[in-house]
């Protein structure tokens, strides 16, 4: 059994991450899991039937949903969300959960999984733990979207395109997940000059590194 998969989406966040991350995974893997929910869930299924790890960590960076979040820092997210699978668009957006259908009718235990998943064993205060993680298929594009986000799901704290995706892939093996995202970037702001992925993954790297010794 592999001790410790790491999943990255992009060739760009693995770039900046896999250095320092490779130093302390030892004899685990760090591996892609491409962009996007769609990429994320396949890819990950493959990479659990391959290696059957005994953990996995998402790590990347995301856009904040809520100033209590600071550019440039990483957290590691408690529980996260699925947006855009159900029917309509803005303000008439309705989830799976809401028109009453699952996303998988039942788990190893028998438990079905809908709109919403728990992440990771419970950490202590020094693990920077933000709570709701939103995945979406698009990320959003301006404030009117973040505020729609936030009509929909009051508690999310950040956004993503992948987190969603890689915790149902592990719910359904029984395999336990961490999700550490930095965040790069105020969800709406397309500016991509104005970002701060390096630091960003440079803290999802210092907060990776020390819930892997963790669990060591």
């Amino acid at each position: 059994m592999l001790p410790t998969l790491v999943l990255i989406p992009t060739v760009l966040e693995r770039d900046m991450l896999a250095p320092a991350l490779r130093a302390v995974v030892g004899a685990g893997r760090v591996e892609l899991c491409g962009f996007g929910p769609v990429a994320a869930a396949a890819r990950t299924a493959q990479l659990l039937a391959e290696y059957a790890p005994a953990q996995v960590l998402l790590v990347g960076i995301a856009g904040r949903l809520d100033d209590r979040l600071t550019v440039g820092s990483a957290y590691r997210f408690e529980r996260v969300a699925c947006h855009g699978v159900g029917v309509g668009s803005g303000p008439g957006f309705r989830s799976a959960e809401q028109l009453g259908w699952q996303q998988w009718p039942g788990d190893a235990a028998g438990e079905p999984i809908g709109d919403l998943l728990a992440c990771g064993p419970q950490r202590g205060p020094t693990a920077a733990q933000a709570g709701l993680l939103l995945t979406a298929c698009a990320a959003a594009a301006n404030p009117d979207d973040v505020r729609l986000r936030k009509q929909l799901y009051p508690d999310a704290m950040a956004e993503d395109m992948e987190g969603f995706a890689v915790a149902l892939a592990c719910r359904l093996r029984g395999v336990p997940l961490d999700i550490v995202r930095g965040i790069s970037n105020s969800a709406g702001d397309r500016d991509k000059a104005a970002w701060q992925t390096p630091i960003a993954l440079e803290a999802a790297a210092q907060l990776s590194l020390r819930l892997l010794t963790e669990a060591l």
